[in-house]
């Protein structure tokens, strides 16, 4: 019998850029291709650790939207949810805004471009408001979470909050849910601590 291989972390897996908000994390996977095509991880739990991101997922979601609309900003005030995103078809852009009081960008947001094409994933751990408005044609967005969905803890921030001022590059009047559209302002709103 032969010895057993050890299986080494993808330490390379991913390339990992900061943001100006602390603890969100833009990825870029190491991308395989060839004439036929291209491969790569969108998730690995070792490398990611290697990253700093130990959380454990319990769900994927999966959401196709047309150009224009906006999604968001969602959180949970309880069961908070972190998300690993990333987009497999079209473009969004993806916008996260720091919702814990003792952060020094509490309110602050920071928008990435994710695409099918450019292959990255953004890390928003729990504490962040999400939300996304869709650039291309149509977009299929796919993101882990760390929490299940729990509707009654459920808040959303409000996407146009005149003093978050956030730019969605909006090609067009955006297309919003009846709930996006009752979303609260950051100084009404319900924060973590």
């Amino acid at each position: 019998m032969g010895e057993a291989s050890v299986v080494k972390p993808a330490m390379d897996a991913f390339k990992k850029t900061s943001t100006s908000l602390p603890g969100l994390l833009l990825l870029e996977p190491r991308v395989f291709g060839d004439g036929r095509g291209f491969f790569l991880e969108s998730y690995n739990q070792r490398a990611l650790a290697d990253l700093g991101i130990q959380d454990r997922f319990v769900q994927d979601n999966h959401s196709c939207s047309q150009r224009n609309v906006l999604r968001g900003l969602h959180y949970q005030i309880k069961h908070p949810q972190g998300k690993l995103v990333r987009v497999v078809e079209g473009e969004i852009l993806d916008v996260a805004v720091d919702l814990r009081r003792g952060s020094p960008t509490f309110g602050q947001w920071e928008a990435v471009r994710l695409s099918g094409d450019n292959r990255r994933i953004l890390w928003i751990p729990a504490g962040f408001a999400h939300g996304f408005c869709v650039t291309s044609d149509k977009a299929h967005v796919l993101y882990k979470a760390t929490d299940y969905y729990a509707p009654q803890y459920e808040r959303t921030l409000a996407w146009n909050d005149p003093d978050l001022k956030i730019d969605w590059e909006l090609g067009g009047e955006p297309i919003v849910s009846p709930k996006d559209q009752r979303g609260v302002a950051l100084r009404d709103t319900e924060t973590f601590e």
